[in-house]
């Protein structure tokens, strides 16, 4: 981890004015270390900041103050503005420029002794003096550019810490000696554009904190009569960051929209707030990574999925290429989305999104290909007798056994004091706490590492996937109270009293993050279930959520997503430009200050775009290695096979279109004897264009119950299916069925009781999995 032995971090600050400068003056906890920013306010549109390299003490630090008023006595002296507790940023719109100051801050938690605060209060003040401002600075596009910036609520969800990097994970601050200036680059700083300046200048991050937007919250729980403490954290990523009709699927660098890491960290109550040990485990959530969008409309609640084909699947390469740098090997994708409905939408996606995995998988080695399992969550939810949670668990225990967790001991040791100042680098797994006068420096020891990482998607990533996130966590808590013993065994029940607790932390987590992205807060339908709510009381809220959800994506959403990229710096206002509400959708996004944005590929001519809802550009020129960031991409991970199998896309079909495979080599014919598909179903595979899927790893949890007129016969499908040379992806024809006067979404193949060899399939999952993880293919449910 960072080191941070014998630091000592800004915390508390004021800010006092002269008419012709702003000094700010910050101090650390201890009240020995005083420092001093001087900013130049007769300068009207450029920023000019000054650090004073001196370190004072408190009555040195006074003196100066008085100084400094006694030389400014003839043009009104010093004056004191505010307290704050750190810089949020700088920015300019039109004219001037402003500084974003946190002003309140509440502790929210904290982790090895180190203090998480969420921000309380924050106030925007205008840097020049009112005697140079320009003109244009009450221009009443200058006005609303600040009411929008405004409209970004940092009191909601917004968390930092002055010193632990809490937009990393805990194992990746372990292993990664990166600090300073480096993690406000990285994907979870949602501030990163607002310090860039001040960074630069400065050459150090002393003056601001990192702000991550998501989710946190801590409590003490028991376990067996031991108390510990719980933490979640959710990080939302900065990149292709919005609202969910106007972001949606991956963009050209392979960036998801709604991309949020989760952290569930455990570790014992202890007097001093430092454990002996800690545990943390991490998963993801994200958009499915293809080129797809759906227009807003107030017309329809539920508007078409709309899908651009991507030659080569490059923007899903990339997305996982990304994720292997962040988290390491396996990668196994949950994939929650409907396997068929009356008319396609999630359907259509998930047959293109096992295609596009099966093709990547095809040029990697063995020991890198993507896992991917489908789960119709869904029609698994409405089967009678099927405990959906109990089946997620049992796939989150699973994965456990093939991505392990983080686990460290601790040890601490008096440590003298250092000189002052941030971002200095030391060993890696050193940590400093400090409390009062005593300054404890603590070394983290992993003992177990986690490798890879579990990646749940549905159609929003919001309510089917907080349910999966909730089961995966409720699997790991058990695993993490066992190895930090706590607990006898590592498997908590659904029914505990702990697994309620947990719940209610995922189902918090899933509120915030469906109001932040949807616009309501999230559909608990099955949580709701599991405590044996009143099915009627249930059913009127997910009514209502329903309803808030559709008013806001309809109608708030636009203003919103304006907000939002003020903020992140997608959107820089330039003199002789467009304003940023008279683009046409979001336009905005590639209209920067320089007429392009500093991390997006420059475009010449701007048009709606069917792939992320911001901009096609007519001339796109290759992506820039200095701007990747994390996400550069390794041929090593991920590396390019030949082109002689993709199928040509086409752009004229107003619905999903994907033309045959070119390959008149693929083979469609059916297996020997019974172990042989359906007609119907590969004649659907042979229209979707599908290759043979011998060589992906693939587990589809919706096949066994797929086909066949009896009990007997569906099981001898499921088996022959599992154990036959030739995956299949389960994708029903949505045409034959309306022919056929089949219903919606709803038709099962099976009745909707449950026999008892079905409840057997449930048991005998694991071993399923264990041969899928060993030999590949599919394995079904």
């Amino acid at each position: 981890m960072e080191a941070m032995a014998g630091e000592k971090f800004l915390q508390k600050f004021r800010l006092y004015e002269t008419r012709s400068k702003f000094y700010l003056i910050g101090r650390d906890k201890t009240r020995t270390l005083w420092r001093v920013l001087k900013i130049d306010r007769m300068e009207p549109t450029e920023l000019e900041i000054e650090e004073d390299p001196t370190s004072y003490t408190e009555n040195e630090c006074q003196e100066l103050l008085w100084r400094i008023h006694e030389g400014n006595r003839l043009t009104g002296g010093l004056k004191f503005v505010t307290k704050c507790y750190g810089i949020v940023g700088f920015i300019k719109f039109l004219g001037p420029y402003y500084m974003v100051l946190i002003t309140r801050r509440r502790k929210v938690g904290t982790i090895c002794g180190h203090e998480i605060y969420s921000v309380g209060k924050s106030e925007m003040i205008a840097i020049p003096s009112p005697i140079v401002w320009p003109n244009v600075a009450y221009s009443r596009d200058e006005n609303r550019y600040k009411r929008l910036l405004c409209s970004v609520d940092l009191s909601k969800d917004f968390f930092f810490s002055y010193s632990y990097n809490i937009m990393r994970s805990l194992q990746k601050n372990i292993t990664d000696k990166n600090t300073g200036q480096v993690v406000y680059e990285t994907m979870f700083v949602w501030n990163e554009f607002l310090t860039r300046a001040i960074r630069n200048h400065l050459k150090n991050t002393t003056w601001t904190v990192a702000l991550i937007h998501g989710f946190f919250k801590q409590s003490k729980l028991s376990v067996s009569g031991k108390e510990f403490w719980l933490t979640l954290i959710a990080r939302r990523s900065r990149h292709f960051a919005g609202t969910r009709f106007l972001k949606r699927g991956v963009n050209e660098k392979g960036r998801v929209a709604n991309d949020v890491e989760t952290e569930q960290i455990v570790f014992e109550d202890t007097p001093d707030e430092i454990p002996h040990q800690i545990s943390s485990v991490v998963q993801h959530r994200g958009s499915i990574p293809l080129v797809w969008f759906q227009e807003t409309s107030r017309l329809n609640i539920r508007p078409d999925i709309i899908l651009k084909p991507d030659v080569d699947y490059k923007t899903t390469r990339l997305h996982f290429e990304n994720l292997a740098l962040r988290y390491g090997n396996p990668i196994i994708i949950l994939n929650l989305i409907k396997t068929r409905e009356k008319k396609p939408r999630e359907s259509l996606l998930r047959a293109e999104f096992a295609k596009a995995i099966h093709y990547i998988n095809k040029g990697l080695p063995d020991d890198k290909r993507l896992k991917f399992l489908h789960m119709d969550l869904s029609k698994l939810s409405r089967r009678k007798g099927t405990n959906v949670l109990s089946l997620l668990n049992k796939v989150a225990s699973d994965v456990l056994d093939l991505t392990d967790f983080l686990h460290c001991e601790i040890t601490t040791s008096k440590s003298e004091d250092a000189s002052s100042g941030q971002g200095a680098v030391a060993n890696s797994g050193d940590i400093e706490s400090v409390e009062d006068q005593n300054l404890c420096a603590t070394k983290l020891v992993p003992l177990l590492l986690q490798k890879g990482v579990l990646r749940t998607n549905c159609i929003d990533c919001l309510d089917r996937t907080n349910v999966a996130q909730f089961a995966y966590g409720l699997a790991a808590l058990g695993r993490q109270l066992h190895v930090l013993q706590l607990n006898e065994t590592p498997k908590i029940e659904l029914h505990a009293p702990l697994a309620d607790d947990l719940m209610d932390f995922y189902e918090r987590m899933g509120d915030t993050l469906a109001i932040q992205y949807g616009g309501s807060a999230a559909h608990n339908k099955i949580f709701c279930e599991q405590r044996g709510q009143w099915k009627a009381a249930t059913q009127s809220q997910e009514f209502l959520r329903t309803l808030q959800r559709y008013y806001s994506n309809a109608y708030t959403d636009p203003e919103k997503q304006d907000s939002i990229n003020v903020f992140l710096g997608h959107f820089q206002p330039q003199q002789g430009k467009p304003a940023l509400w008279k683009l046409d959708s979001d336009q905005h996004y590639n209209i920067g200050r320089q007429g392009t944005l500093t991390e997006e590929t420059g475009r010449s001519f701007i048009k709606r775009s069917l792939s992320d809802g911001n901009i096609l550009c007519e001339n796109t020129g290759p992506v820039s290695d200095c701007n990747v960031g994390e996400n550069n991409t390794s041929s090593e991970l991920l590396p390019m096979q030949p082109l002689e199998d993709i199928r040509e896309p086409s752009d004229s079909a107003p619905e999903i279109s994907i033309e045959p495979n070119p390959c008149s080599s693929t083979n469609y014919s059916t297996l020997s004897g019974r172990h042989s598909i359906s007609e119907e179903r590969q004649n659907y595979l042979k229209r979707l264009g599908y290759p043979e899927l011998h060589s992906s790893n693939f587990l589809d949890l919706d096949l066994l119950s797929s086909s066949g007129n009896s009990c007997e016969e569906e099981i001898f499908e499921r088996s022959s299916l599992i154990n036959s040379p030739m995956d299949v992806v389960s994708i029903e024809s949505t045409t034959s069925y309306s022919e056929q006067g089949h219903n919606d979404e709803g038709r099962d193949d099976t009745d909707l009781s449950r026999s008892s060899s079905q409840m057997s399939d449930i048991r005998d999952y694991s071993d399923r999995f264990a041969h899928w993880v060993d030999s590949g293919g599919m394995l079904c449910y």
